[in-house]
C-alpha cells in the first residue's frame, strides 16, 4: 500500500468532526507521520490502534501543528512502554514547546531526535527541506523515493523557494489558510488558497492538496480558486480521506474511509 491518509487538515484549532494538522504516509508498510497537532492523535488511532509509526516529521513549534506529539509520547511510555525510540525529526523550538506540558517526562526518553532543517535518510524517503517565512521557524518538508516525491509546506507565507520545494512532486500539500486580512499585510507568513495554486503551478506538481483551513471557511470555495491558477487535480484535506501515491494508482479516486 502506498498511501496518503489526512488526519487532519484545520489551522488554529479544530472544528467539530475536522482535527488539525496531521498527515500519514505508508509506503509498503513504512509509515511516516508529518505533523500531529490538535485532535490528530485518535484519528491516528483510528488507522493504526497500536500507534505503530516509523518516524514522525513536524514542521514547526505551533501546537495545531506537534501538540499530539505529546500523547503519542505518553503511548509509547505508558501504553506499550519500547526501549527503541521512534524516529522524531523536528525544529528544535518544538521540543522547547512541549517541554513544559510534562518537565519529569522528557521527548528524548521515547524519541530520538533529529533537528531540521537538514537532511536525512528514513526508511525509503530521502528527507530533505528548505527554511519557509512564518510566525515561528517552519520547514518545508520533501520526501523522495525512487519513483515518486512528495512535499508539504507547513505553514508559510509567499516564497520563491515554494517553486523549488515542490519541483515536479507528485502531491504537493500547501497552505491555503486564506485567514481574513491576511492576504493585505506588508509582511506574510500564511498563503491564501489561490496562492497555494499558484504556487503548485510554479512547480510542476501533479497534484494539490490544499491544507490548514481557517476554522468556518468554505473549503469547496478554497478548491475552486486553488483551481483558477492551478490545472491538475486539486484536493482538500477532509478528514480520513487517503490518496494514492503510487504513480500507477495515481488516476484512482481519493477516498474517505471510516
Amino acid at each position: 500500500m502506498r498511501t496518503l491518509t489526512v488526519l487532519g487538515g484545520t489551522g488554529a484549532y479544530p472544528e467539530p468532526g475536522q482535527a488539525c494538522s496531521g498527515f500519514l504516509i505508508d509506503w509498503d508498510g513504512f509509515r511516516v507521520v508529518l505533523d500531529l497537532g490538535y485532535a490528530t492523535l485518535p484519528r491516528l488511532l483510528a488507522h493504526l490502534p497500536d500507534a505503530d509509526v516509523d518516524a514522525v516529521v513536524i514542521t514547526h513549534e505551533h501546537p495545531d501543528h506537534c501538540i499530539d506529539l505529546h500523547g503519542l509520547l505518553r503511548i509509547r511510555r505508558y501504553g506499550r512502554p519500547t526501549a527503541q525510540r521512534l524516529p522524531l525529526y523536528c525544529p528544535a523550538g518544538v521540543l522547547a514547546r512541549l517541554g513544559g506540558l510534562e518537565p519529569d517526562l522528557e521527548l528524548q526518553s521515547a524519541f530520538d531526535v533529529h533537528d531540521l532543517p537538514g537532511s536525512y535518510q528514513i526508511g525509503p524517503f530521502t528527507l530533505s527541506c528548505v527554511q519557509l517565512p512564518h510566525f515561528v521557524p517552519n520547514v518545508g518538508i520533501r520526501l523522495d523515493t525512487q519513483t515518486v516525491a512528495i512535499a508539504y509546506t507547513g505553514d508559510t507565507g509567499p516564497d520563491p523557494l515554494l517553486a523549488e520545494l515542490g519541483r515536479n512532486v507528485g502531491l504537493y500539500i500547501v497552505d491555503a489558510t486564506d485567514r481574513p486580512g491576511e492576504s493585505e499585510k506588508a509582511v506574510r507568513n500564511l498563503l491564501t488558497a489561490k496562492e497555494a495554486g499558484q504556487w503548485a503551478a510554479r512547480a510542476g506538481a501533479a497534484r494539490l492538496l490544499l491544507t490548514h483551513f481557517w476554522p468556518g471557511n468554505d473549503r469547496q470555495a478554497a478548491v475552486v480558486a486553488a483551481q483558477e491558477a492551478f490545472g491538475g487535480e486539486v484536493l482538500a484535506a477532509e478528514q480520513d480521506l487517503q490518496i494514492p501515491l503510487d504513480p500507477a494508482d495515481v488516476g484512482s479516486t481519493a477516498r474517505r474511509d471510516r
